[in-house]
């Protein structure tokens, strides 16, 4: 229990500080209250990380978090939309957004026998008081006690409004000297039946690996334009290192034994100490089936969805390295939302020769990477995990347009790729 109070203690502690300070927005997934923990947002009832829906339809997202400790607070909620890039547009509220200006968070639930005591929060868009008006990128605005300043947690939507199709496949990179370690996109975009007056400069095309913003490519033209097809087969453009397959571990059960779980004990909380990680840098690859870094939150113990009686466990990560590295060394997942977050930075003992990591995680199944920072300050997986072409990941193509009227990035398409080899 000392522990769990003081993590909420020094959790309180930040959180006052940040009130004070107010932290800058910032158009990205970020949780501005070291509080806010297991934040998920997708599709209602699908299984799919993107947080992408229809506009006209009876698509709906859902958003849940939960903040730890037992105090109910009033958040709010508005939208932003936002150019391909991810700057604020020039559009009006009301331009962008039919019914209400911003509304309450008003689904909230505490947790249920759990050691560690959280409340949670769960938000569907859209609803009858606030629905996107036009597609595009939006940023979800989550705030507190209606001061727009005092910001909770900020997460990316994607609104579609189709009208162009996409074809293409990913594959291992042509090139000779990435052949073995990359993996490269290739594919067109049919805009046949779209107005689109000026292809070469009114679109844009995002490509994300595993759902990953930090390392999306951007800014390219296509190759050439030929009976109302974007051709984008390039040999040298779309290039991505293939990476491993993901490490992982499930503690959805914290009373059996788990897979990639060496030990697990209560006093008054719980503690899970994962196996012996080794490094992967120079091993030969070696396929096997993962979910391509998503997580899965769930409690086997009660055979539920673990949304409000998934407890959490202090998680220990241990990584072997004999000699440190000259860089910092992370956990990196989907559950550090693809960052090089402070709180995931690894410590090394020098007594065992290895990298530790002490984190509270939600129960559920977790994929994971071990990154160091690179001289840019970006994440860096070759060290501890290698690259191979042949790993599988999932790839999405966004395709942007600039609409003609109100001269705002429109998203008129999407598709995912999983690699072929």
């Amino acid at each position: 229990m000392r522990k769990y109070l003081l993590l909420i203690l020094t959790l309180q502690t930040f959180t006052l500080f940040a009130q004070d300070e107010k932290p800058k927005l910032v158009y990205d997934n970020i949780n501005y209250d070291k509080r806010v923990q297991t934040v998920l947002f997708s599709k209602v009832n699908i299984d799919d990380r993107y947080p992408m829906m229809s506009l006209n339809t009876a698509e709906q997202l859902q958003l849940s978090f939960d903040i730890l400790g037992t105090k109910n607070e009033y958040f709010q909620y508005t939208l932003v939309h936002c150019d391909a890039n991810w700057n604020p547009s020039n559009l009006q509220q009301n331009e962008y957004l039919q019914g209400m200006t911003f509304d309450q968070i008003n689904d909230v639930k505490f947790s249920n026998n759990t050691y560690v005591k959280y409340v949670h929060y769960t938000l569907v868009l859209p609803n009858e008081n606030f629905k996107p008006l036009i597609a595009g990128n939006f940023l979800v605005k989550v705030y507190r006690n209606f001061d727009e300043e005092d910001l909770v947690l900020t997460r990316r939507m994607l609104v579609i409004n189709l009208g162009v199709s996409i074809e293409g496949k990913a594959t291992m990179a042509q090139t000779a000297q990435n052949r073995y370690t990359k993996q490269e996109l290739n594919f067109s975009v049919n805009y046949k039946g779209f107005t689109m007056p000026n292809p070469f400069e009114d679109v844009k095309v995002v490509v994300m690996q595993n759902g990953r913003w930090d390392n999306s490519i951007t800014g390219i033209k296509p190759l050439f334009i030929r009976d109302n097809v974007l051709d984008y087969n390039f040999t040298d453009q779309f290039i991505f290192n293939g990476g491993n397959e993901f490490r992982y571990f499930d503690m959805r059960n914290l009373r059996a034994v788990s897979i990639n779980v060496r030990g697990k004990s209560l006093d008054t909380v719980y503690h899970v100490h994962l196996i012996n990680d080794e490094s992967r840098g120079s091993k030969q690859y070696v396929q096997y089936v993962d979910n391509d870094g998503k997580r899965v939150i769930a409690n086997k113990d009660n055979a539920t969805s673990g949304e409000l009686d998934g407890d959490y466990a202090f998680t220990n990560f241990y990584l072997m390295s004999l000699d440190p590295v000259p860089q910092d060394v992370y956990v990196f997942g989907d559950f550090t939302d693809w960052k090089l977050l402070p709180e995931y930075k690894m410590r090394y003992n020098q007594n065992r020769g290895r990298y530790d990591l002490e984190v509270p995680l939600k129960q559920g199944r977790y994929e994971y990477f071990y990154v160091i920072k690179d001289e840019n300050g970006k994440p860096s997986e070759t060290t501890f995990e290698g690259s191979s072409s042949q790993a599988e990941n999932e790839y999405l193509i966004l395709v942007y347009h600039k609409n003609v009227k109100y001269k705002y990035d429109e998203l008129i398409g999407a598709a995912k790729f999983t690699t072929t080899m």
